[in-house]
């Protein structure tokens, strides 16, 4: 029988490495609950309420909480990633939310805002970060206290969440993407070439979504890339993780990632074989 003096021990090296690893697995977003499922589950419990409102006789709030099920369903469906379709809640290139959507999808904007909410209490956060000189990246800026210095021009990732008034109007780009998805590797491009104009102007950047965890870090890794402070997305998503432990970008993210990141490989080749044909 063996003692236990005798067990193998662990190189310390080792286990700090397994540590970061299993880390990283934690916040890769491969544990979340994507959107449509989350929606979906809420829309379920309010139909089991609404029936149960029925069979006990109270009327007068079974409409309210079954269209506040429709509406969820009608959401879940919407953002399932076979779908994939932001726009159906009507946010426009301003930031804004015209009357009709207001009025159909008043129950899912009322909830995503509570929940940003109790998150925001619960998480002991920055509201945003600097990744490099002039780069931020974060949460919704529901605040003037929540929104970075210098006046920066905005990306806003959310589909979900209006504009407020301590974002300017001058330097606003709305690239609508769900909770939970990615933008498309050609929204990126266009987020990435928008940014680039206005930091030739010497503006800082500000790229956020609801909690500056997935979907706002997924174009700042881009960004990144395109100004020269990463090699690749890969070394920008370390870069963010350093300044913004609590990141989570999941495996949508980073296929888009690699897709623009191949994109962008294709493009700079066709211009250099474009340029050596003219010479």
């Amino acid at each position: 029988m063996l003692h236990s003096s005798s067990r193998p021990s662990i190189h310390p090296s080792l286990s700090s490495r397994t540590r970061q690893r299993s880390k990283e697995r934690v916040y890769s977003g491969k544990t979340l609950m994507g959107i449509s499922k989350v929606v979906g589950s809420v829309a379920t419990v309010f139909l089991l309420a609404s029936i149960c409102l029925i069979k006990f006789g109270m009327t007068l709030f079974f409409i309210p909480i079954l269209y506040d099920s429709l509406v969820a369903y009608v959401v879940a469906l919407a953002s399932h990633q076979s779908i994939n379709f932001p726009l159906i809640l009507g946010k426009r290139p301003d930031g804004t939310f015209p009357l009709w959507s207001k009025l159909l999808f008043g129950p899912f904007m009322m909830f995503a805002q509570m929940y940003w909410q109790f998150k925001k209490l619960k998480r002991k956060e920055a509201a945003y970060n600097e990744i490099s000189e002039g780069l931020y990246v974060g949460g919704w800026p529901s605040s003037p206290d929540r929104f970075p210095p210098g006046e920066p021009a905005v990306i806003d990732c959310t589909c979900e969440l209006p504009r407020t008034s301590v974002v300017p109007k001058d330097a606003y780009l709305c690239i609508p993407t769900w909770d939970t998805r990615s933008p498309q590797p050609a929204q990126i491009e266009t987020a990435v070439r928008w940014a680039c104009r206005f930091r030739a102007q010497k503006r800082p950047i500000y790229i956020h979504c609801a909690f500056g965890h997935g979907r706002s870090v997924c174009v700042m890794c881009a960004l990144l890339v395109a100004v020269g402070v990463a090699e690749d997305w890969k070394a920008a998503e370390k870069m963010v993780r350093e300044k913004r432990p609590r990141i989570r970008m999941n495996a949508q993210h980073r296929k888009s990632l690699e897709e623009w990141s191949k994109c962008r490989h294709l493009s700079k080749g066709e211009s250099s074989d474009d340029l050596s044909k003219k010479q």
